[in-house]
Formats: C-alpha cells, sequence, structure tokens
C-alpha cells in the first residue's frame, strides 16, 4: 500500500516554509511571504510538487501554521469588537491584575485594550457559582443588539460573571445575539471555562478580535486549495495538535502560537526518531536531561523545552501583554531573527530588534532596497552566509549592500568598520537569545547544562553554538530539515483537543461522582471535535495548596484522592523545591483528546562530493579563519565535520565554530559537540 502523500506549510514573517512527504523522500522549499499568505502558501505548494516531479492533485493530506492570529494581536490589526459583560465589570480588561509591567519603571504603560471603553456594553444580570440570581432579559438584550450594530461591530464578545459555573444567562445572551447580528459572537463558556474573570474576558475578547481574520484567511486557502486540487488544510493549534480548519475558524484563539508550537512539534520528532541518539542520549552515554528548542526566523527567536519526553506547555500565556488562557506550547518569544534591525538607542549603545525589516525589503543583502543592517546582513559581513549562497534556494545575495549598511552602522555607533559592526550586531543578538533560554531553564529551576540544545529555523543553525556555548551547553543538534522544521513539524503532529472546567473546592472533600460526571462531559466535548479517528482520551487536575494564588496540573488515571494529592506534592517539590503540609485545593479538571500520527520516515542518502571549498570567516573567540565550505546534502551518514566549518543549504546555514565538531547521523541529522 502507498504512503499517504503528505504536505506542511508554515508561515514566517520572511519566508514560508514547506515540507513535503512522498514516496519516503522528503522535498523542501522555501519561498517569500506574501501579504496575503494563502498566495505564498500555495507558491510553496506548487514549487515543492514540481521538485518532487508530482501535479499538487497527489497530495492527501495539507497541515499548516500560520501566523495570522498573532499578527492581528502585534499589529492591532484585528476586528472591531464588543465586548457584553455583567453590570458594574465593564472595566475588568482596563483594570486587570492591578501589576505594573516594571515596578521600578516611571513611564511603563500597560497595552491599550483590545475593546475600548466605548464599546463595552452592560447587561442587568447576576449569576453565581451556586446558581442564577438575576436572570437576563430578552428585551434588554435586543435594545444592547441594535447598539452593537449601530456602532459598526465587526465581532463580538460574551463574558458574564461566574459563567464558568453557571452558563445558562451568557447561552441567553449569546443565541439573542446571534438572531439579531449577522456576526461572530465569541462566549466565554465555550472559549475558556475557568474562574478569573479578567483572564477569562481577556481571552474571550482575544477569541473575538482574531475570529473574522482567521475565518476570511482560513476560507480563502481552502477556496485556493480546493482549485489546486489540495485537500483542506488541517491547522496547526497553539497546543502544538492540528484541528479542522472548521473547528478553528470557530475557536481562532487556539492558533495564536501556530508557527512556534509546530517547530517545538518538529524539534521533538526529529530527535525522538533518531536511531543513532536513542531519548537523546551522546554517543559518550550522558543522557540528556531534555532539550531546548531555538527557532530563529527571520522576525523573532522562539525558545522552547521538551523534557521527559514532553512538550512543555502552558495556560497562563501573554501575547504582547495580553493574558491568553487556552493551552498551548510553553514558548519564550524575543524579537531576535535574521531580519531583526540593528541601531543604536540614545545612548549610544548598539541595539538589535524588535524592528524587522520583514520579507519586502527585507536585509539589504537580499538586493530588495533593504537600508538598514540586520543580523543576516551582519552574517554576510562575518563570512557565515557566502557571496555564493542562495537563500531559499531563490533569493541572490548582494555582499557589498551588506557591507555599506554596517558601515553605516559603524559610523553611527562610533566603531571602527564594517567588521566590528558585524561582531556587535553578532554577539548583541546572541545575548537576547541567550536571556531567552535562561527564562525558560534557569529562571524555573533547570540546569541547561544537562540539556541538548534543537536548533532549526533559517537562521538558529549559524548563531547555535555560540548560545551554547555561552550557557556551557555540550551538544547541538541541528535535524537536516531545520530550515523548514515548523513545516516538517506539521506532518508529525497530531491531532489534539482539550476542554476545561473549574470546579473550586478541598480536594479532601471532593464528591468522585461530581468529578466523574464533570470528566465525562469534558471528555463528551472533546471527543466530538476529534475528526480523524478513535481518540485517546487523558484527564488532569489543576491543583494548589489552599492560599496560592497558582496551580499546578497533574495527570489523573481514574479519580483517586490520596494518588492525586501525593503527585501534587511531589510535582509541587520538583517545581519549587519543597511540598507543605497545608490542604491541597482542586481548582479546574482538564480533559484532553489526541489522535497520533507517526512522523515520516525519512530516507536520507548523500552522492557526491561534499566539500565546496573554503572561505575566511570570523569567529569571537579565535578571530579570522579559513573555513571548510560543505553542500550538506552531499555529506553521507557517519561522516563527521571538525570545526570550523560552514554547511550550506537552500533554506538554512549552519555554522561549526573552532573548538567543536559534527557528525551526521542516519536520517541526515547534525549533532555538534564541543571538543573536550
Amino acid at each position: 500500500m502507498a504512503e499517504e502523500t503528505r504536505v506542511g506549510v508554515d508561515v514566517g514573517g520572511t519566508f514560508t516554509d514547506v515540507a513535503l512527504y512522498v514516496d519516503g523522500d522528503l522535498v523542501t522549499a522555501k519561498v517569500p511571504s506574501t501579504k496575503d499568505q494563502s498566495v505564498g502558501v500555495m507558491d510553496g505548494i506548487e514549487k515543492a510538487c514540481e521538485t518532487a516531479g508530482i501535479p499538487p492533485g497527489e497530495i492527501d493530506a495539507f497541515s499548516h501554521a500560520m501566523t495570522v492570529s498573532v499578527n492581528a494581536l502585534l499589529e492591532r490589526g484585528g476586528a472591531r469588537t464588543a465586548l457584553v459583560t455583567t453590570k458594574g465589570f465593564r472595566d475588568v480588561l482596563e483594570i486587570g491584575r492591578q501589576e505594573r509591567p516594571d515596578l521600578y519603571d516611571l513611564n511603563a504603560e500597560k497595552p491599550d485594550p483590545l475593546v475600548p471603553r466605548r464599546r463595552r456594553y452592560e447587561l442587568d444580570e447576576r449569576a453565581t457559582p451556586d446558581g442564577i440570581e438575576t436572570a437576563v432579559d430578552e428585551d434588554e438584550i435586543r435594545e444592547l443588539a441594535r447598539k452593537i450594530d449601530a456602532d459598526g461591530a465587526e465581532s463580538v464578545a460574551v463574558c458574564l460573571l461566574h459563567a464558568y459555573a453557571n452558563d445558562e444567562n451568557e447561552r441567553a445572551v449569546a443565541s439573542v445575539l446571534r438572531e439579531e447580528l449577522d456576526l461572530p459572537i465569541s462566549v466565554s463558556s465555550e472559549v475558556l471555562a475557568e474562574f478569573r474573570e479578567f483572564e477569562r474576558t481577556s481571552t474571550t475578547a482575544v477569541d473575538a478580535y482574531v475570529t473574522p481574520a482567521i475565518d476570511r484567511y482560513v476560507g480563502r486557502l481552502a477556496d485556493r486549495a480546493a482549485e489546486a486540487g489540495v485537500p483542506t488544510p488541517r491547522i496547526m493549534q497553539s497546543n502544538g495538535g492540528t484541528a479542522e480548519a472548521e473547528t478553528v475558524r470557530e475557536h481562532a484563539v487556539t492558533t495564536v502560537l501556530s508557527g512556534p508550537a509546530a517547530g517545538v512539534v518538529g524539534a521533538d520528532a526529529v530527535v525522538s526518531a533518531d536511531p543513532d541518539d536513542p531519548g537523546g542520549e551522546g554517543e559518550d552515554g550522558d543522557g540528556l536531561a531534555g532539550l531546548v528548542t531555538f527557532d530563529m526566523g527571520g522576525t523573532s527567536s522562539d525558545v522552547s523545552l521538551v523534557r521527559d519526553g514532553e512538550i512543555e506547555r502552558t495556560t497562563t500565556a501573554e501575547i504582547d501583554g495580553l493574558p491568553i488562557g487556552t493551552p498551548m506550547v510553553d514558548v519564550n518569544t524575543v524579537g531576535a531573527g535574521g531580519g531583526s534591525i540593528a541601531w543604536v538607542d540614545s545612548g549610544g549603545a548598539l541595539r538589535v530588534g524588535p524592528r524587522s525589516a520583514g520579507a519586502d525589503p527585507g536585509p539589504a543583502c537580499y538586493g530588495k532596497g533593504g537600508e538598514r543592517a540586520t543580523v543576516t546582513d551582519a552574517n554576510v559581513v562575518l563570512g557565515y552566509i557566502g557571496p555564493g549562497t542562495a537563500l531559499g534556494g531563490e533569493l541572490t545575495l548582494d555582499v557589498e549592500a551588506a557591507h555599506a549598511v554596517l558601515d553605516d552602522l559603524a559610523s553611527e555607533a562610533g566603531l571602527e568598520d564594517a567588521l566590528e559592526a558585524a561582531r556587535g550586531v553578532y554577539r548583541v543578538a546572541n545575548a537576547n537569545m541567550t536571556r531567552a533560554v535562561r527564562a525558560v531553564t534557569v529562571e524555573r529551576g533547570y540546569d541547561p547544562r544537562g540539556f541538548g540544545l534543537v536548533a532549526f529555523g533559517g537562521a538558529g543553525p549559524m548563531h547555535a553554538a555560540a548560545l551554547a556555548d555561552a550557557l556551557d551547553v555540550e551538544t547541538v543538534v541541528v535535524p537536516l530539515a531545520g530550515g523548514v522544521l515548523s513545516a516538517f513539524g506539521l506532518l508529525a503532529a497530531d491531532e489534539k483537543h482539550d476542554a476545561v472546567r473549574t470546579h473550586r473546592v478541598a480536594l479532601e472533600e471532593s464528591d468522585p461522582e461530581t468529578i466523574e460526571s464533570i470528566y465525562a462531559d469534558l471528555e463528551r466535548r472533546v471527543r466530538e471535535e476529534t475528526a480523524t479517528g478513535e481518540p485517546e482520551l487523558e484527564r488532569a487536575a489543576d491543583l494548589r495548596y489552599v492560599g496560592q494564588s497558582f496551580e499546578l496540573s497533574v495527570p489523573v488515571r481514574g479519580f483517586d484522592v490520596e494518588a492525586a494529592e501525593e503527585d501534587f506534592h511531589a510535582a509541587h517539590e520538583r517545581a519549587y523545591g519543597y511540598r507543605m503540609d497545608e490542604t491541597v485545593e482542586l481548582v479546574n479538571l482538564r480533559a484532553s483528546a489526541s489522535v497520533a500520527r507517526e512522523a515520516p520516515a525519512v530516507v536520507y542518502e548523500a552522492d557526491g562530493d561534499p566539500l565546496k571549498g573554503e572561505r575566511e570567516a570570523y569567529f569571537p573567540d579565535a578571530g579570522h579563519r579559513e573555513t571548510a565550505v560543505y553542500d550538506r546534502e552531499r555529506l553521507a551518514p557517519g561522516e563527521r565535520i571538525e570545526g570550523p566549518a560552514v554547511l550550506e543549504q537552500a533554506e538554512s546555514t549552519a555554522v561549526v565554530p573552532p573548538g567543536w565538531n559534527g557528525r551526521i547521523d542516519s536520517d541526515g541529522t547534525l549533532t555538534c559537540r564541543r571538543q573536550r
């Protein structure tokens, strides 16, 4: 029986990445991102199919990750949104937690709410955790609908007090609004059935804000795909699993970290499947405590963790200062990518990012009119990217333009020349990314020295060893499809759905029948959303010591009070170094459904002479060195590389600096280790 032909497409700020799996072979492509992302997506699919020698109509499955939601939030380009809430609570979005963004910065400002006060509407109703005290008035709702319509709203968020526990009033409001308005209606009890009014309101507002953009985009992409004979795409969610296109059109908030989540899934899939290094163990026999995934693209760098074979997830994330409570891969993002612009601040210090040159005009070396120095331009001047490199297989480098903009930056910063400016840009960018790695390791009690660093993205493999040096990490892993690993991750991603409900009670006083009933309802919901097969169901409970303001989630098998309590004590001790004798409180019950998808078994073969020549490159601790340049896709399994070396391929470039060596594994993965 022929294997399924799959394609995964991930849209980034600069490039759109494609991974096509056909007949055991992996074909990759990288094309410039377009303003309408669906155009670039189909361009990439057509390019990959042309390389593979198949028509797009032979594709059996299409998975996709995009930046539509997060761009709408970061650029404040989402829908004109209205909020309907309980009388007296219209300012929850503005009040928040009354936390300052920076305790000692007198000029620090909170982000503006997505919904301005004039479009926040109140209803005279009241629900409590125990029942409905004041029912809603349908006439009042219809009058409110007329006001919303007159104000030109494009989307509505409904978030009533205590609707996580009693949603009768909220459902009634949503029902009438859907009758009266031809608009998307986001309902908090459907989006996030958890207590904490601010986080629930914020998450519901985000869902309403991005829903029209996601609905339009996914609809356009599905139409373009159908015209080309390609299946309707499955969409990567923030939780690291895919869902049907229609599902995410109704739950748009689940896509805000679509792309970064795909990258982490891809990194985990590559390392887990490595037959030369099972379980992430090095050839020296030292097992790794886990993986730090490092994705450096054109606009930003994303860092995450994989521990004990599980991708770290969170339900307390923020995007541009906006709390979002839906489950998502725990990613720390910094504005340092290949296209990040270098600049000099008012104090004369060299800075990098967060502004990016994007895809158009892009870095100066793209030759498309870029006039500001970027990290990519610095890498050209340092010799890591050579004059003959064709980025993405399409863009030919303008080396003189890179030197010119770095000369300008050197003059502005008071540096000697373009090389010194490039060294500074490289160092500052690495410092930004090192802080991101420390944020997910050291600041959470994990020693990064016990982890392996999995580097991917167009620029990640160029900076990975330098980051590893700064963190005393011994092992760097660069997957063969590292330049398009988020797209590869889409080929391996499971289908996954989550549901949650708040149920606050002292654990020892909890009623097993009530808890079982809630779990059964949650499992019914996630099972109904599952589309690709019989799902595996998992349960979890959020627990805390009485008096704490945060919870820890522990897996639940059945529901045994004593077992759950001991699991929580152990989890608390692992996370914070101690346990307490205080009463344990149950806060939230969670259920998830997943349908496993086997990662593609890629056959890697190399042919021809891999050595392309030598060129001079500059390394911070070694100065200028003659550096071997290899065609990475011609390096055979078992081949060893001594640094300094540069490994080039169409989608990315890997740098092995002096003091490091590399080995090509059976699947084409490059594993680098510090020489001892």
